[in-house]
């Protein structure tokens, strides 16, 4: 028998416990593939500072093996369900109904599946967010049995296990929003599970009331989550899973207090927001945990980049938590007097402990990390002292899920059922008449739309930040082009929160401005700010092979897709022939009715609008532009579309969305056929000066392009001493020549003499 340590030495004499490649039929938490070699980490021995390193100049095996922590992300789930039970019993949610009281199992039932389903959406979500943007992931051996190692040496043993475990969490995610939606059913009849024409009951529900179709279509975007989170293998089907894992809460957002609430299209963006930041939030933290054991020589990486990505997290779940508490919330004092309020106060101070373990993360534990790898010192001190907090902060977050849906199966303070007296436009909108519309009040009225806002204020951060990082690194950034992106999203922000935004909701002209806006102003500024080309060049690269910014960005702007709608014919299309395929149909409709449509028509034409622009006087990577007379061209033929589809909007008889605009009531004695012919005007009148704007950049465009050709032919002329023109006259020098020896030549034959004619 060989003792162990004799074994472990005659392996470190070997190897220093080091495999940098090996051929295997199956990688350490890969799939199998026959036949390929893998790049691999370290075996599990670490070692000693005597021994030389096996990767030299790669960052150490810091910290070898981290502490377990797995169990805080599982104690997470019984904190989060005793927060729940107190939560509930503060504010008597599930206390016994007067009347239609569906039992006990389901008045508690309910709640807990609920958390179940935030628990399984949070881990999903995070899982994969992880795997697309966070890990490095183990990847095969471009020849195989060829040893190549990586520029940077990575663990990658962290992947395969945080994409298992968002697949489990998928799974049960989908169960439970099954579950969720069978729970809400018993509870809105008053009915316990089960019984006599029950299953005709809950298809009536799924199909001809709202809240069901909105728990049906959440059931069936989660079970394509689970599908997908089954499949994922790489980079970009985790970006996808964790994606559509964002889309499948939307419908979450429409259910609830968001579902009756008087200002409901700020209640469901806000409460969508909020639960896609503390899903990412803290999912991602949970699964970190989770994988703590096989980070390795990548929990440097990995830490600081969970970092960014949670601190935009967290600001968004805190900007979307404080717009739905705003319109729950009669007055600050509600957060002393009424149960919904103490409770809601518990969590705001629970929410705060988190940003400041997450600030002691960021100013103390990972700088330590970092130069601990940086030293190549051996230890897990830093590492452990990250993990702790993070374990804590584990049970904290668990603590605030569950108290938040408590607060969600709470009566909040205001009443989230509209007015029984109220106008048919605010039954309609869900918001009261605005005034009288002047230029005035198009300036002066306001209505917050966290989406669009947040996207702003992300925006103008993300760039400006941008600029200041090339300029601080030496490289200069044009000043008009950061003042035209800054305008773009001021024009956007007013836009989708100002007086077109309040009156586009009532009037068909204030929905046309909206729209022209949107798609020919806004646009137009954004381009000339060209966002992708700052990024390419203040983003880092990263070495290890996971994508980060920079290579997303990158892989969007060279995929199929973006090459195929922002082929200048197909550009030109889908701006112009977009309009009539969205008013002459139901979408129209539905993006009044409805708030996803209105952000989906919101994000679609300012894409179009975008693409369009950005085939025209664009200096970003990614479309192959014309040249410049095609492009004049193409911008009048389809400003020409432009102008015929506002003909046609001012000589139409019958009103288009009737059953909206027809119904409103409003105060004003506005006759909606000839406000429709008003936007037909705007729609006419608007483009001529985006138009004309258009086409002189274009045209300055040209004028410099031929300057800067010009320039670069003295430049080369200035080199190589005129050789090209010297090249040229040679050229016609000898063509000269050869035309007048074969002049001569010919003349030589004609003059020579001629035999006599034969009679």
């Amino acid at each position: 028998m060989v003792d162990g340590g004799a074994r472990r030495g005659a392996r470190a004499r070997r190897g220093g416990g080091h495999r940098p490649l090996r051929c295997a039929h199956r990688p350490p938490g890969g799939r199998h593939c026959p036949g390929r070699a893998y790049v691999t980490g370290p075996t599990r021995r670490r070692p000693s500072a005597a021994e030389p390193n096996a990767y030299p100049g790669r960052v150490a095996d810091l910290p070898a093996r981290a502490p377990r922590v797995w169990w805080y992300a599982l104690g997470a789930l019984p904190l989060a369900l005793l927060a729940l039970a107190g939560g509930l019993l503060l504010t008597g949610a599930v206390a016994p109904l007067p009347l239609f009281d569906p039992g006990p199992l389901v008045r508690w039932g309910l709640p807990v599946v609920t958390v179940l389903t935030h628990a399984g959406a949070a881990v999903t979500l995070g899982a994969f967010a992880l795997c697309a943007v966070v890990l490095p992931r183990q990847v095969p051996a471009p020849h195989p049995g060829r040893e190549r190692a990586p520029r940077v040496a990575v663990d990658g043993r962290a992947w395969p296990l945080a994409a298992t475990t968002g697949a489990v969490a998928a799974v049960v995610w989908a169960l439970a929003q099954l579950a969720h939606l069978v729970l809400t059913h018993a509870s809105v009849v008053g009915t316990g599970v089960g019984g006599p024409g029950y299953g005709a009951q809950l298809a009536q529900f799924v199909t001809e009331i709202e809240l069901g179709r909105y728990l049906a279509w959440a059931t069936v975007l989660t079970a394509l989550v689970a599908v997908l989170a089954v499949a994922v293998a790489g980079y970009t089907s985790a970006a996808w899973t964790a994606i559509l894992a964002l889309v499948a809460l939307f419908p979450l957002s429409l259910t609830g207090h968001a579902a009756g609430a008087a200002s409901h299209e700020l209640a469901v963006s806000s409460w969508w927001l909020h639960l896609g930041g503390v899903a990412l939030w803290v999912g991602g933290l949970t699964v970190l945990c989770a994988v703590a054991g096989r980070t390795g020589r990548d929990l440097p990486a990995a830490v600081e980049r969970y970092s960014a990505l949670a601190l935009w997290a967290f600001a968004i779940a805190v900007f979307g938590g404080i717009a739905n508490a705003w319109i729950r919330l009669n007055s600050p004092a509600d957060l002393l007097t009424h149960p919904y309020g103490q409770l809601l106060l518990v969590k705001i101070v629970l929410t705060a402990g988190l940003g400041v373990a997450g600030w002691a993360h960021r100013s103390v534990t990972i700088p330590h990390i970092r130069a601990a790898a940086a030293q190549r010192l051996p230890g897990d001190g830093p590492g452990r002292a990250f993990w702790r907090l993070a374990g804590v902060e584990v049970l904290v977050m668990g603590a605030v899920v569950g108290l938040g849906v408590a607060l969600g199966s709470s009566a909040p303070p205001v009443p989230q059922e509209p007015l029984t007296d109220a106008s048919p436009t605010y039954l309609i909108t869900g918001y009261p008449v605005p005034p009288f519309p002047t230029a005035l009040t198009y300036l002066t009225q306001w209505r917050l739309d966290p989406l669009t806002a947040l996207a702003v204020a992300a925006g103008l951060l993300v760039y400006l930040s941008w600029v200041v990082r090339l300029r601080r690194r030496g490289d200069a950034w044009s000043a008009a082009r950061t003042a035209s992106w800054v305008a773009g999203m001021l024009a956007f922000l007013w836009v989708t929160n100002g007086g077109p935004a309040v009156y586009g909701k009532v009037l068909f002209s204030g929905h046309m401005l909206q729209h022209m806006l949107l798609a020919m102003v806004v646009p137009l500024f954004l381009v000339l700010g060209a966002p992708v080309t700052l990024a390419v060049r203040a983003l880092p690269h990263r070495a290890d092979g996971s994508r980060g910014p920079r290579e997303w960005l990158l892989a969007l702007v060279h995929s199929r897709w973006a090459g195929f709608f922002s082929n200048p014919i197909v550009a030109a299309v889908n701006f112009a022939g977009s309009l009539i395929v969205f008013y002459y149909s139901s979408l129209f409709l539905g993006a009044l009715n409805t708030h996803i449509g209105h952000v989906l028509m919101v994000l679609h034409f300012t894409l179009a609008g975008y693409l369009f622009a950005n085939v025209l006087i664009g200096i970003d990577p990614g479309p192959r532009r014309p040249s410049y007379p095609l492009r004049l061209l193409l911008l009048f033929a389809t400003m020409a579309f432009h102008a015929f589809f506002g003909l046609s909007l001012i000589s139409l008889t019958s009103l288009l969305a009737a059953d909206y605009f027809g119904w409103l009531g409003l105060p004003w004695n506005v006759d909606a056929l000839a406000d429709q012919e008003k936007g037909g005007a705007i729609t006419w009148g608007i483009g001529e000066l985006p138009t004309l704007a258009l086409a002189v950049a274009v045209a300055f465009a040209w004028s410099r392009d031929e300057e800067r050709a010009a320039r670069r032919a003295d430049r080369k002329a200035d080199r190589d001493d005129d050789a090209e023109l010297r090249a040229y006259n040679e050229m016609l020098a000898a063509r000269a020549a050869q035309s007048a020896g074969e002049q001569a030549a010919g003349l030589s034959r004609s003059e020579g003499p001629r035999e006599p004619r034969q009679g």
